[in-house]
């Protein structure tokens, strides 16, 4: 949290873009590695029946960030002339490194990863140091290939969708609704009931089913938005059902992820698979671009987007169901 938060700040002193370049990229490492220790410690902390709910609940804070967010650039734009205010976002991106006195004096290690230090001292032969290639040998490599293709298939259908579609429906659609506050509160409001949503459902009705349910709908949402011939009005709409799917389907990620790996090499597979996931998905965007010289942009993201979410759909069944499964270590 402390480096996410300090080269937040930095990247609001950039003077030109090679600056604001590295400062944006260290703070990426520092926002992959909260949501992996973020996403662990939960997981740990809740009896497996809620396990799915609360830690999609903590997911869904997301939603409450990207509405405050929208709100602090409103205000801070309409006091300060543009290249002071985008300035002024980022630095009150330094406001977060609080929350760590909060976690330093009131938030405990999980009971399971208590037991798990006082088992590996008992046992002070496995080395917890080689943990992490660990989710690479025989007996874990299938189960974290798997779980690597579900984050790749849902983190690529939301790049896909959420980088290029505003500029295919403003460019070839001509549609001007998706620049206003209107359409962004639908997609925020509608990201943030799918999250509680699917959060409900993972513990309601498994974690694989869940998963297949939104991946299905994130399909039917793209699909709607480049092959339907629709106006600015059906775009307003539509935008609640796109959030509520696109990042709906990733309130059950942190729960499945806990559950198929044991408390020894937990974070090191949560953490791989989730981020592998990212980067591969930060691909999906440029193979989008690249085949718009020769396809129409619409069916690029049609493509991308629908084989996305058909991998989600076949690397959940291929994985086992893991609802209700007590954590060991």
């Amino acid at each position: 949290m402390l480096w996410f938060a300090f080269f937040t700040f930095l990247c609001g002193l950039a003077q030109n873009y090679e600056q604001l370049l590295v400062a944006r990229t260290l703070m990426g490492f520092g926002f992959g590695g909260e949501w992996t220790a973020g996403a662990v410690l939960i997981g740990e902390v809740i009896r497996s029946q809620d396990r799915g709910k609360a830690v999609g609940m903590v997911q869904a804070g997301w939603a409450l960030g990207w509405g405050l967010t929208a709100l602090l650039y409103a205000g801070l734009f309409s006091v300060l002339p543009p290249e002071e205010a985008w300035r002024a976002l980022f630095m009150i991106g330094l406001v977060p490194a609080l929350f760590v006195l909060v976690i330093r004096r009131l938030v405990k290690e999980s009971d399971t990863f208590e037991q798990a230090c006082i088992e590996r001292k008992a046992k002070p032969e496995k080395d917890s140091r080689w943990a992490f290639f660990e989710i690479f040998a025989p007996r874990m490599l299938s189960t974290t290939l798997r779980a690597s293709l579900l984050t790749t298939g849902a983190l690529g259908g939301y790049y896909a969708i959420t980088t290029w579609l505003p500029t295919y429906l403003k460019t070839e659609r001509g549609l001007s609704v998706l620049g206003t506050g209107g359409y962004l509160a639908m997609v925020i409001v509608g990201s943030y009931i799918g999250y509680v949503t699917s959060a409900l459902l993972t513990d309601a009705i498994g974690r694989k089913k869940n998963f297949i349910l939104f991946a299905v709908g994130s399909m039917a949402i793209v699909l709607a938005y480049t092959q339907l011939p629709i106006d600015n009005t059906w775009m307003l709409w539509l935008g609640f059902p796109l959030g509520f799917f696109a990042s709906g389907i990733f309130a059950g990620m942190g729960a499945f992820l806990t559950e198929l790996f044991p408390t020894r090499m937990r974070g090191s597979g949560q953490g791989f698979c989730y981020n592998a996931g990212r980067s591969i998905a930060a691909l999906f965007p440029l193979f989008i671009g690249a085949l718009s010289e020769t396809l129409p942009i619409g069916t690029g993201i049609g493509i991308f987007a629908a084989g996305a979410y058909g991998v989600v759909i076949l690397a959940a069944l291929s994985l086992p169901e893991t609802r209700g499964r007590q954590l060991e270590s």
